[in-house]
């Protein structure tokens, strides 16, 4: 009886969420980062989870990025998908989280955030629904509402994207 509980109570608050906005290494990726040999960054970007993102906003959710990196394989990845905030290069995660708050007017049950590791969770503590991949740091894991079966970089954006759109009765298929 308490699982169901817990199922129950995801859905209604992804049933509220307008704002998707998610961390990039470590959820969108691997964590991996390469560097060419002219020291461009090169980075892997899960397909399924770019599709998710570009669904969702075909679905009337605004989307954003929020990474400490400042990255251009990140931004170029954002300006493919249509991402509305590209927060990157940010040093304190829960300022410019907050900042965006503003800016938009969202409240706290109209966003969800994704993040993996330490910097994430002044963000994560703050939202009544949070989400983490399954390889997300253990303090993570311990703050967010929900923990995805996929792994950073290997659909975890897409499984999180699924059950807050099949939540809200928009997801297509």
């Amino acid at each position: 009886m308490e699982v169901r509980t817990i199922l129950d109570t995801l859905k209604i608050k992804a049933q509220k969420i307008k704002w998707i906005v998610v961390d990039v290494d470590g959820v969108l990726t691997n964590g991996d980062i390469f560097f060419s040999s002219s020291g461009e960054t090169i980075q892997a970007f899960n397909v399924k989870d770019g599709l998710a993102l570009v669904i969702a906003k075909q679905q009337g959710l605004n989307t954003a990025f929020l990474s400490s990196r400042n990255s251009r394989a990140v931004s170029d990845r954002a300006e493919k998908l249509g991402i509305n905030e590209i927060m990157l290069g940010v040093t304190n995660k829960k300022e410019s989280f907050l900042q965006l708050l503003e800016k938009h007017q969202i409240t706290l049950d109209e966003i969800t955030y994704m993040g993996d590791d330490l910097i994430d969770i002044p963000v994560l503590e703050m939202l009544p629904l949070s989400f983490a991949p399954a390889d997300a740091a253990k303090e993570v894991k311990n703050v967010v509402t929900y923990v995805t079966k996929a792994s950073g970089g290997k659909g975890a954006v897409r499984e999180m994207i699924e059950i807050i759109l099949k939540s809200q009765g928009k997801w297509p298929y």
